[in-house]
Order: structure tokens, then C-alpha cells, then sequence
């Protein structure tokens, strides 16, 4: 098993140095796709050239596009990383990387487009990015200092995914197609709009609340035909709201508190 579908997203790198050393620790662990969202870092710069010792080829081949979403489009799983925890947004999925990393085997084994996303460093990914990955790597290291270099954060952890996949012996394959993200975000859209016409998702908690949606649903990796099961519901959803509107009297009582 090899990591070939496993992908590299650097989200705003600042430091020319960690492109170069993301490029080479590819080529240490045997992977080629890289791509950039909005670098702040010149892909061609000397000191990016200097550190991605036998990785130029992974530079050469990198992709620069403008959005996470475009990046992680046609992927099946989305693992970010997050250095702080907490919070409705971070809380969620977030574990060490041999705990989250396990979840892609799987899709690696049945030949699935996997993400690995990092953000940039001073900041590292927002709310908005942390949004649309399935799971959170948090790496645990010294309360004093806690703060790892971007390179040496995708070493980690891609030492930590090349260790399990030595363990596995067997290639299986997937019973049905993995819906792809863009699949899952086509379906996302349509459940929101849906849960937001029956007041599911409402005031200052929504964004939140689909946020814990996303999660619920994108950790258990839904095929093709689940998600169209999903879109099926949420068409549903908004039949019935349409066809069986409410009466003031109804609306009156539900905001009371009573039986709507």
C-alpha cells in the first residue's frame, strides 16, 4: 500500500523554507501531490529551493489555487490540523495523529483522494477552513511550548499515516464509491437550506449547529448512494415545509413554548 492518493494542502504559507521542506519530507514518506491555497511564500524562491532537498520535482508539480474548497474538491477525507482545542468548532473529531490518521487507511486502500490540510503559521486554519475537514489532528507537545514548525507538523504526521499503512497487508476495496467532498458539499447545502426552513437552524447558534451536522455526517465517510439518500430527504424536507405552510396560530404556539 502506498500513499500516492494521500495529498498535501498548504493553506497560506508564509515562510518559503517550509514549502521547501513539506516537498522534501513528501519525497522522504513517497508522496507527490501538492497543493497551495493563496501562498504568501514564492514557490521559487532560493530558500524553498535549498530545503526541499531531492523534492524539486514536488515543487515544480505543486498546484496553487485560490480556496480550500477547490483544493479538497474531488477528496473523500479532509484531516486539518489545530493547535488550539475547544470551542464549538475544534472540539469536534479532534484527536491525536495515530487516532485521526486511522480513519484514512481505508480510503487509501480503495485508491481515494485523502487530505492533509495545514494552516499557516502564524495563525493556522480559521473557523471558516476547520469547517470543512472531517477531522482535526492536534499533536500533543509541551504545555511551555506548544507551538510546532509547520514542516515539522507534516513530518509527524506523515511518519504516523506511513506507519499504519506498513501495517496493512491487504488491499480491499471499497463496496460502493465514497462520495467525493464536493459531492458531500453539493449535499450539505441543500440539508442546510432545508433545516433552516423548518427553524432547525436558526439565531446566533446556527453556524455552529451545521457545523455539528457536517461532523456527524462527513466522519461517517457516506457513499454515493447515501448521499443521495440525504439530498432525497432534504427535497423532502422542503416539499412538506412548502405544501403544508403554518398558521400564525401555529407559529404563535411553537414560540410559546407549546405543542406546534
Amino acid at each position: 500500500m502506498s500513499l500516492d492518493h494521500c495529498r498535501v494542502v498548504l493553506v497560506r504559507t508564509h515562510y518559503p523554507g517550509n514549502l521547501g521542506a513539506t516537498a522534501r519530507i513528501m519525497r522522504n514518506f513517497g508522496l507527490h501531490d501538492l497543493v497551495l491555497v493563496n501562498p504568501v511564500a514564492e514557490l521559487h524562491d532560493r530558500n524553498a529551493r535549498q530545503m526541499s532537498t531531492h523534492g524539486e520535482d514536488i515543487l515544480d508539480a505543486a498546484r496553487v489555487v485560490s480556496s480550500l474548497t477547490e483544493a479538497i474538491a474531488d477528496c473523500v477525507l479532509v484531516i486539518g490540523t489545530s493547535g488550539p482545542q475547544g470551542g464549538p468548532f475544534r472540539r469536534q473529531s479532534v484527536g491525536p495523529p495515530d487516532e485521526i490518521l486511522a480513519h484514512a487507511i481505508a480510503p487509501l486502500r480503495g485508491g481515494y483522494p485523502v487530505a492533509l490540510v495545514f494552516g499557516p503559521e502564524p495563525t493556522g486554519l480559521s473557523n471558516d477552513e476547520v469547517t470543512l475537514c472531517h477531522h482535526l489532528i492536534h499533536i500533543p507537545a509541551a504545555d511551555k511550548y506548544d507551538s510546532l514548525n509547520l514542516a515539522q507538523a507534516v513530518a509527524i504526521c506523515l511518519y504516523e499515516l506511513q506507519r499504519q499503512c506498513l501495517r496493512v497487508t491487504e488491499r480491499s476495496e471499497a463496496a460502493e464509491p465514497l462520495a467525493t467532498f464536493a459531492q458531500q458539499d453539493v449535499m450539505f447545502a441543500q440539508l442546510r437550506q432545508a433545516l433552516e426552513e423548518i427553524h432547525f437552524l436558526y439565531g446566533d447558534k446556527a453556524e455552529a449547529l451545521m457545523h455539528g451536522v457536517r461532523h456527524l455526517l462527513g466522519k461517517a465517510r457516506p457513499t454515493e448512494m447515501e448521499v443521495k439518500v440525504l439530498l432525497g430527504l432534504a427535497r423532502q424536507i422542503r416539499w412538506y415545509v412548502a405544501n403544508h405552510p403554518r398558521t400564525m396560530g401555529d407559529e404563535k404556539n411553537h414560540e410559546d413554548g407549546g405543542t406546534p
